[in-house]
């Protein structure tokens, strides 16, 4: 009887202090009050899911962006959001090839190019052979295409839409990519990404006549070039609450609607990353989730007041990945506070929401894997692989 209440006080001991040391490791609630404040945009509803030809689509990717990320930037903003305003919505499977829980490379691959890909790979197969990309497919076919993002022009993700390696971080080679891609239209940062692995790839693009800039309010003065690239050094500072301009990715996303849909009667694609989602995530830090989530909507905003005057453009909304996997704790949505939890520092394998407006939207309804949604577009604007 002894032996049996001295195993049972044992046991329960452990118990315990196993119990109270992971409860010292649980990060802290990350909590944040927001001060800045946007109206959201509201469509117009004309052409919403109606079944009729699509001329240009805009894809928009939260990196990151998991329905409590938006959430938050929801609630946080006076409870509007523009994203939220959307009626088709459905849910996107993101594992890759190799992991349960995907990359940027891989999910970016799988929406650039409609097939899954092994962690770390960009626009190949696990074998590394060539896999082409939408900027490949639909450029030889009179569309005019462009790439805009808040990370490194040679990030995971907006690579995938031009690039073919193996590695995701072999940024030289990746560079070298960036030369001979499709796009007439690319946008991101930095200038020191260039000086480090190649300067002489600067030179590469204006001899493929892209006009090189280096400030995107020197972007309305450029509408007549014949390809542009905006390598951004506005962009040195990752996030917001760090001096990143908060009017560089709308503007940005804004004149390469312009351009685009100036440069050919057929149309255009254009996608569209906020970045930095992801990296506010990966810190746990939820005011630049916030921040970075409100900044994204406002990029949003801007593609569906093109859907809704033009008539004929079909906008996505959706994320890679969820990163950190947050909950939300609190809140109080007259002061525009949240209180958020994250599992991890890491991505995490939960369902991304996609949105869509415009003709064809209601081809993003329901649960999908995220290859489809490249096949969904390419459909939408009745195009063959």
């Amino acid at each position: 009887m002894k032996n049996k209440i001295f195993s049972f006080l044992f046991v329960f001991f452990c118990v315990t202090v196993a119990f109270s040391q992971n409860k010292e490791k649980t990060k802290a609630p990350s909590s944040y009050q927001n001060t800045e404040f946007h109206t959201d945009y509201k469509p117009n509803y004309k052409n919403d899911g109606l079944n009729k030809p699509v001329k240009n689509v805009i894809l928009l990717i939260g990196d990151g962006m998991g329905l409590a990320q938006a959430s938050a930037g929801m609630y946080a903003n006076h409870n509007t959001l523009t994203i939220f305003n959307l009626k088709n919505i459905g849910l996107i499977k993101t594992f890759s090839l190799s992991d349960f829980i995907t990359d940027s490379a891989a999910s970016g691959t799988a929406y650039a190019t409609g097939e899954k890909t092994k962690n770390g790979c960009i626009g190949v197969d696990s074998l590394g052979n060539k896999l082409p990309n939408m900027t490949e497919i639909l450029s030889p076919l009179g569309y005019a295409t462009g790439i805009v993002t808040t990370d490194k022009i040679t990030g995971a993700t907006p690579s995938a839409f031009y690039a073919h390696q193996i590695k995701r971080n072999i940024t030289k080679e990746i560079l070298e990519d960036l030369v001979n891609t499709k796009a007439l239209f690319i946008a991101g940062s930095s200038v020191k990404d260039f000086e480090k692995n190649n300067t002489e790839k600067l030179d590469a693009l204006k001899k493929k006549n892209f006009k090189v800039l280096h400030d995107y309010k020197n972007l309305p003065l450029s509408m007549e070039a014949e390809k542009i690239a905006l390598i951004c050094d506005d962009m040195n500072a990752k996030f917001i609450s760090e001096g990143r301009n908060p009017n560089y990715l709308k503007e940005t996303t804004a004149q390469a609607i312009k351009f685009l849909s100036n440069k050919s009667k057929k149309g255009f694609f254009l996608m569209v990353e906020g970045a930095q989602i992801d990296w506010a995530s990966h810190n746990n830090v939820i005011e630049n989730v916030i921040r970075e989530v409100l900044d994204f909507d406002k990029a949003v905003e801007e593609a569906l007041k093109f859907a809704d005057k033009n008539g004929e453009t079909l906008v996505i909304i959706t994320a890679d990945h969820e990163t950190g996997g947050m909950s939300l704790s609190n809140g109080n949505i007259e002061k525009g506070s949240i209180k958020a939890h994250f599992a991890t520092s890491g991505h995490s394998p939960i369902m991304v929401p996609v949105y869509a407006y415009g003709p064809q939207a209601q081809l993003f309804r329901g649960v999908q894997d995220n290859t489809e949604i490249f096949s969904k577009i390419l459909s939408a604007l009745q195009v063959k692989k």
